[in-house]
């Protein structure tokens, strides 16, 4: 037998190898945490509804007949399609669950427990399980049941309030913040689970909340209203463009710059490179004369077009950067040095890339988003489940 030197991605180790997730979340939150997972090699199994599956399946824009929203946050994983209200169903998740390492569910407080898959249930199969409720508003309070989107998380925690126009409108930003967010922390959470887990023997139940999450995230504005430095709708702080020194500016071509010159070297270096030395003293005006500054600044800026202010910039040390289209972000050459946009093998359209970069043990995205019920024979033969049986049960829509 010939010898083969094994390649650069055989010989490393992924860094979750080995840990299985059953993954019953759909939309964004839930598979982005999964996916975050399945990046570093864990083997992420996606329980889909047998008839519809996740409804991000049928989100468009598509390609090829897949969504493409779905593409980018199922990479990775496998579906086994289940139908969960019928006993047979909730029988075989349960076999599945005793051989898994977590759980994770976005359901509404108290479907699981209906469903008779809550983590008192599947803990006692397996008492290892790490088992993550990812919701809007968390287990426990008079919003627990109440539905929700990322926008509504947003305004209930202040964060809306504290993103407003000229005219201190609150606008919707251009991400799902708090899905995200939430997504990130849960896989967080569960991570130093598992931690816990290899000291203590036992698993564990997450409660995490976006609701929750949001808030966590406001400790520069907390710390102005424990300070009492109250910020209300529509009022700027600092960091939110109450300062010239920080905040967007238009140019002459209609484009938009930023500038983030919180710190006075970086102000005095804008001021110097724009041809303006007279304004460093004035960084921290306040009241009329911060008005007739934002004023002064808007002229400069409005002086150039975008892109001369980026040649102008490129030197600088200021923190100013140009507003690029999506487009442009994906093609900038910070963007292409670190493999942010790639091509699969395997994809239908280009993959966003893993956000951190490890000297070993890193993988990058390899597999395509399943099909719907792709692995269901796979999933279940792995646990003892006959071809026989598989047929009777797919005849009586158990799985697909």
């Amino acid at each position: 037998m010939l010898h083969r030197e094994p390649t650069l991605g055989e010989m490393m180790t992924s860094a979750l190898q080995g840990i299985r997730i059953l993954d019953l979340s759909r939309m964004l939150p839930g598979p982005y945490c999964s996916m975050m997972l399945a990046n570093l090699g864990a083997e992420v199994i996606k329980i889909e509804e047998p008839r519809i599956g996740d409804p991000t399946r049928h989100s468009p824009p598509m390609i090829d007949g897949q969504s493409a929203a779905f593409i980018q946050v199922n990479r990775n994983k496998k579906s086994i399609a289940l139908d969960l209200k019928q006993p047979e169903g909730r029988d075989i998740f349960l076999k599945l669950a005793s051989r898994a390492d977590c759980v994770l569910e976005q359901f509404r407080p108290g479907v699981v427990d209906r469903l008779r898959i809550s983590y008192a249930t599947v803990a006692e199969v397996n008492p290892r399980i790490v088992y993550c409720s990812l919701t809007g508003f968390g287990q426990n309070g008079p919003h627990r049941e109440r539905s929700g989107h990322d926008l509504n998380y947003l305004a209930l925690s202040g964060v809306l309030g504290l993103t407003t126009d000229e005219r201190g409108k609150p606008v919707i930003p251009g991400v799902q913040i708090a899905d995200l967010a939430g997504g990130m922390i849960a896989a967080f959470a569960m991570l130093a689970a598992l931690l816990e887990r290899e000291r203590t023997g036992r698993g564990q139940y997450i409660d995490v909340s976006m609701f929750d999450v949001m808030l966590s995230m406001l400790p520069v504005p907390a710390a102005h209203q424990f300070a009492g430095k109250t910020i209300d709708v529509g009022e700027k702080y600092a960091l939110s463009g109450a300062y010239p020194f920080y905040s967007v500016y238009e140019t002459g071509d209609g484009k938009f710059m930023t500038l983030g010159a919180l710190e006075p070297k970086f102000w005095a270096n804008f001021c110097e490179k724009a041809g303006r030395e007279d304004l460093i003293s004035r960084q921290f005006n306040s009241g009329a004369d911060r008005e007739k500054l934002f004023d002064e600044v808007r002229a400069i800026f409005k002086s150039r077009t975008r892109d001369e202010w980026i040649d102008l910039m490129r030197d600088a040390d200021c923190c100013c950067e140009p507003v690029l289209s999506l487009t442009e972000a994906f093609e900038h050459t910070q963007t292409r040095a670190r493999d942010m946009i790639h091509d699969a093998e395997h994809a239908k359209s280009k993959e966003l890339g893993v956000a951190y970069k490890m000297s070993d043990g890193a993988v990058q995205p390899s597999t395509p988003a399943p099909a719907l019920g792709e692995h269901t024979d796979e999933m279940l033969a792995s646990i003892g489940i006959s071809e026989e049986e598989r047929t009777r049960l797919r005849e009586a829509g158990v799985i697909r």
